[in-house]
């Protein structure tokens, strides 16, 4: 039997120059579908309070599985989007468990 270990992951988003409300309001987008992702155990998106074109998405989930599976899902197409958009500068992607 194979135990399930909880994982998180955190994005941290820089949006480009004037377009911080926009990515916030595009990011915000995410919360109730990933809520709603099977696995999901929370999701929060936060600015940043000395950086206002910094963003903070962060993700929990049930296991590892459950986290690639919605990385691969159709929600994540919005991130394609910002940054074909130019609306995303960087984007830092880290995972734990």
């Amino acid at each position: 039997m194979t135990l399930r270990q909880p994982v998180t992951h955190l994005a941290l988003v820089r949006a480009s120059s004037g377009r911080s409300a926009e990515l916030g309001a595009r990011l915000r987008d995410l919360l109730e579908p990933s809520l709603r992702t099977p696995g999901c155990l929370g999701f929060t998106v936060q600015r940043s309070q000395a950086d206002a074109d910094l963003w903070l998405l962060s993700g929990s989930w049930q296991d590892q599985q459950a986290m690639r599976g919605y990385f691969a899902s159709p929600t994540l197409e919005l991130f394609g989007e910002l940054v074909q958009a130019r609306v995303v500068s960087s984007l830092d992607l880290h995972t734990f468990d």
